[in-house]
């Protein structure tokens, strides 16, 4: 069993939750009541929730998506999102980053803190950010580089399944947030073709870091696309990186685990969750994960977690539970969260409970194709949460929502534990 409360904070005059950033948290509790058949503690609740950034302020930032969050060591809260004109748009679009002081209550007026550069020559804009604590008080953010040569051509290219030219810069922050280096350009040696970003550096047990990202097809490239998730290495705090791991790949090009969301874990290991398509079949599976207990050299089996949907990174609980964030679209599409008590392997129905209720009728549509993927992708109107544990011990959520894939906010929800 498990209750379910929040509060409201607004941070604007009456801001709709339809079309404005939200930040959510959940609360984790257990009572005497509260066990399951098996005797399991699986209680949880949201404590509260929130706008980060609403759309519609000003029409360069209408859509707001793809948003990423950070707990800094002093406690901040820094979130990177997406602004653009429109949701599909290339040009015009920017990360945008803000923070909270006060647990999500309210939050500093956004700041464009990275300016697009050239890279050989080349004209792009940045599209997104993820932020990462590193020790001593340094903040790394990955950013992800789109080519603009050419204005006019959408980010994916129908007539081949390619991507525009995508490169990952990095910045650092030693002011928690406030000021940023120069973006400066990650070697993604020997992968040259398009490589958009998956999530946030990760800081390994063993003092590594960690890059992720997957693996598109030049743009013009009339060959099949063969889809893999990536992990790029680094030994020396991210000025090099010369160590990469294939973290999924289906040597039949029948299975894409896209969409890759690995997170470490308490004890060290590294739990990575994919949001999975048949490639053949045009179909979504149920969230696949798979394991790494050498800080991300080599990997389990793939397994399925019977969990249909778009998964966040899972984060440890302060009691050994995992929290998964996902996004359900059986149906018009929801927000949810999920616990395991078994390091992943199982995520029972009986924890699940509602971030974000249905705002929208369904958004999934009959696909034949790959084309037809990209299409409804470029149609969602929710999705994409991230995830991070506070320093008391919740979870913090951010993800976008709105009426309209052209019209969506940064909403947040906070869990405790």
């Amino acid at each position: 069993m498990f209750a379910l409360g929040w509060r409201e904070h607004r941070t604007t005059d009456e801001p709709s939750l339809q079309s404005s950033l939200t930040v959510f948290w959940v609360s984790v509790y257990a009572g005497p009541d509260q066990l399951t058949a098996e005797g399991s503690i699986l209680d949880m609740t949201v404590a509260s929730r929130g706008i980060v950034y609403e759309s519609g302020k000003r029409p360069e930032r209408r859509s707001c998506a793809f948003p990423a969050i950070c707990v800094s060591p002093s406690g901040r809260w820094l979130c990177a999102f997406r602004a653009a004109p429109t949701k599909s748009a290339v040009t015009g679009q920017h990360p945008l980053l803000t923070w909270s002081d006060d647990q999500g209550h309210s939050w500093s007026e956004p700041a464009a803190p990275f300016s697009p550069v050239e890279v050989e020559g080349r004209p792009g804009n940045f599209r997104a950010a993820s932020i990462t604590a590193l020790a001593g008080g340094t903040m790394i953010a990955v950013v992800c580089w789109v080519d603009q040569s050419d204005p006019s051509l959408p980010f994916y290219n129908p007539e081949t399944e390619g991507l525009l030219d995508t490169r990952i810069f990095l910045s650092r922050s030693v002011d928690d947030g406030v000021t940023w280096s120069a973006p400066t350009l990650v070697d993604t040696s020997p992968f040259k073709v398009p490589t958009p970003l998956t999530g946030p550096i990760l800081r390994l047990r063993n003092g590594d870091l960690a890059c992720q990202f997957e693996l598109n097809k030049p743009y013009r490239d009339p060959s099949v696309w063969r889809h893999s998730s990536v992990l790029l290495f680094s030994m020396d705090k991210g000025r090099s990186w010369p160590e990469h791991v294939i973290t999924s790949n289906d040597p039949a090009n029948h299975v894409f685990y896209w969409d890759q969301r690995p997170g470490v874990l308490a004890d060290g290991r590294v739990l990575d969750l994919f949001w999975t398509y048949d490639n053949r079949e045009a179909i979504y599976l149920n969230i696949h994960a798979r394991v790494s207990a050498d800080h991300g050299r080599s990997w389990s089996e793939m397994w399925d977690t019977l969990v249909p949907g778009q998964p966040a990174a899972p984060v440890s609980l302060p009691d050994s539970r995992i929290a998964l964030v996902y996004v359900d679209r059986i149906g018009p599409p929801t927000i949810k969260m999920r616990a395991s008590e078994d390091g992943g392997r199982t995520w029972p129905e009986a924890s699940e409970i509602v971030l974000q209720a249905a705002l929208v009728p369904p958004q999934s549509v009959l696909k034949s194709g790959m084309n037809d993927a990209w299409s409804e992708m470029s149609k969602f109107s929710v999705g994409l949460p991230a995830t991070a544990l506070t320093r008391d011990g919740e979870v913090v959520v951010v993800y976008y929502a709105g009426p309209h894939f052209d019209g969506t906010s940064i909403h947040r929800v906070r869990g405790r534990a």
